[in-house]
């Protein structure tokens, strides 16, 4: 049956009332446009890492300790350990250096064959280790190997090398005294040339007198440098005391070794004729193997490049903590 003009209109408009409707295609109202997220803000937090022996009061050894006994103090303020080992697997790069100016001459043979067994004992297979000799000016003769053998044949290299006063040409000009051990000129090239981009473990083993002749360098920068690199120099006082000369009292000061070592939280060994060089390096090989790797994030997040004391402590208060004397806050470099 047809349907009237009139029921096909009213039929129409039922049809449009009962469709859905059809909107135009826009976001809704209600959800406004998201704006994009601020830029994330990166913070570079750097750990601060710390190598620390402990010994009694008779100078023993102390390696059964853990994180609970010991507080680390920045700037007067106590710190969280985030990171603690006992005995740690840390890889060790050992920079080993060896003074060859004229007052060591009658040592070499004795320092060749000490060091070769040290190496040969201490390093194991994620270690390194790198000679250096230092004179008149420093020579690296072995770069980073695990082989003992290339370092003994670096060691087998070692031979005096000592200048005259006066003007002239050289790595380390000098007026009117003699180019003779350029010991902080040596201990800043392997800190801050060698050592600094290095991770884990990092020493500078020093054997020498103790008497810098003629370097660049001052005292004070050699040890900033290790600062920076955190680097542990333990040394070897080794003198001849017949180089010297009869007015030299059989003995020759230490105090530079002390400050170097003292400074960075290593220390120093006496050769002596109670006390050999194979005794020394023994106690350096115990104490590299005994050590508490801690590492803490600082509460104080200015990465300003200042210079910031450290002390650190243990419960037991018979026992001593040997452990550098501070840090520069400097950035992270890039890698």
């Amino acid at each position: 049956m047809a349907l009237t003009n009139v029921a096909l209109q009213r039929a129409i408009v039922s049809l449009i009332l009962l469709a859905p409707p059809v909107w135009p295609q826009q976001k809704p109202a209600d959800k406004p446009e998201e704006e994009p997220p601020p830029p994330a803000i990166s913070v570079e937090v750097a750990l601060v890492n710390i190598l620390a022996s402990v010994h009694d009061k008779h100078g023993g050894l102390i390696g059964n300790l853990t994180k609970d006994d010991f507080t680390v103090i920045e700037d007067g303020k106590q710190q969280t350990i985030k990171y603690f080992t006992r005995e740690t697997d840390l890889p060790l790069t050992i920079g080993l250096l060896i003074d060859v100016s004229a007052s060591q001459r009658n040592l070499l043979d004795i320092e060749k064959h000490a060091a070769h067994q040290f190496f040969s004992q201490v390093l194991r297979k994620k270690d390194e280790a790198f000679l250096i000799s230092f004179g008149e000016d420093s020579e690296l003769l072995q770069d980073y190997t695990n082989s003992p053998k290339l370092l003994q044949a670096g060691l087998s290299q070692l031979q005096v090398n000592s200048g005259v006063g006066g003007f002239g040409p050289g790595p380390v000009p000098t007026i009117s005294q003699p180019r003779g051990t350029v010991l902080y000129d040596a201990v800043y090239l392997a800190a801050n040339e060698k050592l600094r981009a290095e991770v884990g473990r990092k020493v500078i083993v020093l054997i020498t007198d103790g008497i810098d002749e003629g370097s660049k360098l001052k005292i004070e920068e050699a040890i900033e440098a290790a600062q920076k690199s955190d680097v542990v120099i333990y040394s070897i006082d080794y003198a001849d005391p017949s180089a010297y000369g009869p007015f030299s009292f059989g003995s020759v000061s230490d105090f530079a070794l002390q400050r170097m070592s003292g400074e960075t939280g290593g220390r120093v060994f006496k050769v002596d004729r109670r006390h050999t060089l194979d005794d020394a390096f023994k106690e350096l090989q115990d104490e590299m193997r005994s050590q508490y790797s801690i590492a803490y994030t600082s509460s104080n997040l200015e990465q300003d490049g200042r210079f910031r004391k450290l002390v650190v402590k243990v419960a037991d208060k018979n026992l001593k903590v040997q452990v550098r004397k501070g840090y520069y806050a400097v950035k992270p470099e890039k890698s």
